[in-house]
């Protein structure tokens, strides 16, 4: 799950990278690692096509959009789920190639996972594509990753909008160059009225800033006299996250792959009561059955919210 690792190499898988130190009771997280109970695809050596074109394989069509795996239960399906895509740049390099190749399949592999959250409903999906921390890569990789990404954007638009998919972002896109800047309104603008699932880009993101960000407004409203501190609870923090664009802020579920196990600095407050699923295989390879085994674990979890 490195980051956009389906975008980015390394850092966050396609466009990720993450710095949480472990929990000293993982458990308390939730946390399944699938190197234990399921076999993965990570050292799989799945031909993944090369091919620069990236078509929005959204693994649907109109006549078969009622498809839903037999393995799993509508009921119990997750509302919003969240992703860091790592894995790349090590799907690149297992196969001798430049993790512009990487970052390619990474973005086929964004474009299914998109479709899938459509088709199955997915009421809301975060994707973690590019940190914060990221900017300390190669410049000629990033410019490649951003470039690549933005093309992505325009040319698989109008699948995107068929799809009934709504695109936001969180992040500091003020760093973007001013014609992915372009390109990201304009898919917003062009996506906004989509009701079937909403699709969060975390870009330029960090968990700890969006934090920080929420007290400094906060603590403007408290000197403006617009808030009494004794007013100030976990409601009204959330209400000033970034991902109050939408009304299922807390992911119910969090999946990360390539075989990492933490959040690297990743949506910090809106993850505390997640089920997370990590899984050995590379970002580019995590496609339909990989996703089916990560929300069949989901659905079997019991979450209780610190009750009984």
């Amino acid at each position: 799950m490195r980051s956009l690792r389906s975008i980015l190499p390394r850092a966050s898988a396609a466009f990720s990278i993450y710095c949480l130190p472990h929990s000293t009771n993982l458990h308390h997280h939730h946390l399944i690692n699938t190197n234990h109970i399921t076999s993965n695809s990570s050292n799989s050596n799945s031909n993944s096509n090369n091919n620069t074109r990236t078509t929005l394989p959204f693994c649907t069509s109109p006549e078969n959009a009622d498809d839903f795996p037999a393995d799993l239960r509508r009921e119990k399906m997750p509302e919003h789920v969240a992703f860091i895509l790592d894995g790349n740049k090590r799907w690149a390099d297992r196969r001798g190639l430049g993790s512009e190749a990487g970052h390619e399949a990474g973005l086929k592999s964004l474009l299914q996972v998109m479709g899938l959250c459509a088709k199955w409903d997915i009421k809301v999906a975060t994707f973690f594509l590019f940190s914060s921390e990221n900017w300390r890569r190669p410049k000629q990789e990033i410019e490649f990753v951003m470039k690549r990404f933005e093309r992505m954007l325009v040319d698989e638009l109008e699948d995107i909008k068929r799809k009934g998919i709504k695109i936001s972002t969180i992040g500091e896109i003020s760093k973007l160059s001013e014609s992915l800047q372009k390109v990201l309104q304009q898919t917003k603008e062009a996506t906004e009225n989509n009701t079937k699932t909403h699709v969060i880009f975390a870009i330029s993101y960090s968990g700890k800033n969006d934090l920080v960000q929420a007290c400094q407004s906060i603590a403007t409203k408290v000197r403006n006299g617009l808030v009494e501190p004794r007013d100030i609870t976990e409601f009204l923090l959330e209400r000033e996250l970034e991902t109050n664009i939408t009304s299922n802020p807390c992911p119910d579920l969090l999946i990360r792959t390539s075989g990492e196990i933490r959040i690297s600095n990743f949506l910090l407050w809106q993850l505390a009561y997640s089920e997370m699923y990590f899984t050995d295989t590379l970002w580019p390879d995590f496609h339909e059955p990989e996703f089916v085994r990560a929300l069949s674990s989901f659905q079997t979890r019991g979450r209780r919210f610190g009750g009984r």
